[in-house]
């Protein structure tokens, strides 16, 4: 592959985008890397079709998890399906296209991407910051949590997700602001842990003991798949800061950005394992749903 530099004038991230649908990728040298970027798509979509697929099953048998709490990993896990089922596809067209040199096609599929990557990756964004601060209320409320976080207002709240995703696409705001949320509820999770720790040292056979254990297991299984969208997610907005600001673009720049928008649907793939491993009651559900579907006793 040729290191064929790109440049035009204009407004630099329209032209950068222009080009990934434009002849100058064939003279680039990008046609057969175009191959197996649509195989590892097609690969990972069909997996986190599966994978997520199994989990919303999973979800749907078990009745040990708090229904809110339960209905939250559902939203994620229909993102994740849908990354696998919409945006995947979608990308994967896109790539075929500049195979095919069908431009028109490219420009088309290269949109309906963005879009609904875009949309998708802010509703997960938003009801991870949403698992964090409920995770914040069980630990401040007590008593009063199944009271105030109810099911109805849990549906109203992904409703509005949905809703505000598929009407506006405000990322640069909605990235930082969903973190911040995040940081800030399991900042303060950690350190009333802290607290709490220092009083069962001192009183250890206090009823609460045990449930506190229990509830240090849902955090940290909420933290593992937090941390996961941090670490797939960040070289992709890297690598974004670096296209909006260069004004050259060579075909390495163009692979890179592929590799760590894959990396970013990797996450969608990944999802389904930290659940079973993080949560023993999706793992139990995973198990009995693995296990009627293979007709086992």
């Amino acid at each position: 592959m040729s290191t064929t530099n790109f440049t035009r004038g204009g407004t630099k991230t329209k032209i950068f985008e222009e080009l990934l649908c434009s002849p100058s990728l064939i003279m680039g040298g990008l046609q057969s890397a175009s191959v197996s970027f649509a195989a590892v798509n097609i690969f990972l979509a069909v997996t986190a079709f599966l994978g997520n697929s199994l989990i919303l099953v999973a979800l749907h048998k078990e009745s040990s998890l708090h229904p809110p709490s339960k209905l939250l990993y559902r939203c994620l896990a229909t993102t994740d399906l849908l990354v696998g089922l919409v945006a995947q596809p979608l990308h994967v067209t896109h790539w075929m296209s500049v195979v095919h040199e069908h431009w028109s096609l490219c420009h088309y599929a290269r949109e309906a991407t963005y879009f609904t990557s875009v949309a998708l990756c802010g509703v997960y964004l938003l009801t991870m910051a949403v698992i964090s601060v409920d995770r914040l209320l069980a630990l401040l409320l007590g008593l009063r949590y199944k009271e105030i976080v109810t099911l109805k207002r849990i549906y109203i709240i992904i409703v509005s997700f949905w809703v505000f995703r598929i009407t506006a696409l405000y990322t640069r705001i909605l990235i930082p602001l969903s973190l911040l949320i995040s940081l800030a509820s399991y900042t303060k999770i950690f350190c009333t842990l802290r607290h709490h720790q220092a009083q069962i040292q001192q009183q250890p056979s206090q009823p609460s003991a045990l449930n506190m254990a229990r509830y240090r297991k849902a955090v940290h299984s909420a933290l593992w798949v937090q941390s996961a969208l941090v670490v797939c997610y960040t070289p992709y907005y890297i690598v974004d800061i670096v296209v909006t600001y260069s004004t050259t673009y060579s075909s390495h720049l163009v692979v890179v950005l592929e590799i760590v928008t894959i990396l970013v649907y990797f996450n969608s793939t990944l999802n389904p394992f930290l659940y079973c491993w993080k949560i023993s009651e999706m793992r139990e559900g995973m198990k009995q749903t693995i296990r009627q579907a293979l007709c086992c006793p």
